[in-house]
């Protein structure tokens, strides 16, 4: 079965965000065994005792991709506890919204520390180790499509920190495609999560906002996070032996205009 991820060991980073856990729970259904790592202990303790009771093979680590310790720890983690790693997906990330000309330079550094990072500390980490094991791996990185448009106003710490994980995704691709590891980005549209639940309501600035964006997506709706399971799932699965260095925007057709 090309699109089997049974067994792989797959290390999740925000595993405890909308995307996070939407893939921890889509994978362990599909046999795959989880390392999930967060910053929030409670979020992360409720969601490993929902995964076990549904049979689940889970490794937790209370931890952020803040340092090279807490990456390396989360790697250990989950070859103590699965033998290896397989697959690693960087969900881990943050959105601050300013004017430039009043955005705090720390709550910007704040963004790109989290998604930049963050992502490229724990693609070190879980590179390093798929390199040692010798046989290959998957690497998903979580970009957006605001790395490719600059649509929308106070983004100008997210668009670039989105930009800036499509280029690591792209050289690492490229650096470790001898290795047979392929690293490939999920870019998705705004999707329903915490932070964007107010661009769901009815009532409100949500609602203008909304309507926006949907005038530009064609197949006119905005994400949910079970959209991501599909592409994540062909993304660490031998169906996409012969991808790396992508893109792969689930947007509903917002970039295709």
């Amino acid at each position: 079965m090309i699109f089997d991820v049974g067994e792989r060991s797959v290390l999740i980073t925000g595993a405890t965000g909308a995307l996070g856990e939407a893939a921890a729970r889509a994978l362990v259904e599909r046999g795959a065994r989880v390392t999930l790592a967060a910053g929030s202990a409670d979020a992360l303790e409720q969601l490993g005792a929902d995964l076990r009771t549904q049979g689940g093979e889970v490794e937790l680590v209370n931890r952020r991709p803040d340092e090279e310790a807490d990456t390396e720890a989360m790697v250990t983690a989950a070859v103590a506890a699965h033998g290896r790693i397989d697959a690693v997906l960087t969900a881990a990330g943050i959105n601050k919204v300013h004017m430039i000309d009043e955005f705090p330079p720390d709550e910007w550094e704040a963004v790109m520390d989290a998604n930049v990072r963050g992502t490229w500390l724990t693609c070190k980490s879980a590179g390093r180790r798929m390199i040692e094991q010798g046989d290959g791996g998957r690497v998903v990185t979580v970009s957006s499509t605001r790395g490719k448009l600059g649509l929308g106003t106070g983004y100008s710490a997210y668009c670039p920190s989105k930009s800036a994980v499509d280029g690591i995704t792209r050289a690492l691709a490229c650096e470790w495609g001898k290795h047979r590891i392929t690293v490939n980005a999920l870019g998705p549209t705004v999707f329903r999560s915490a932070l964007t639940a107010w661009m769901f309501e009815d009532e409100g600035p949500g609602k203008n906002v909304r309507e926006g964006m949907l005038a530009r997506i064609p197949l006119g709706r905005l994400g949910e996070p079970d959209d991501l399971i599909g592409p994540l799932v062909f993304l660490m699965s031998d169906a996409s032996e012969f991808v790396t260095g992508q893109v792969l925007y689930v947007d509903g057709g917002y970039t295709a205009g």
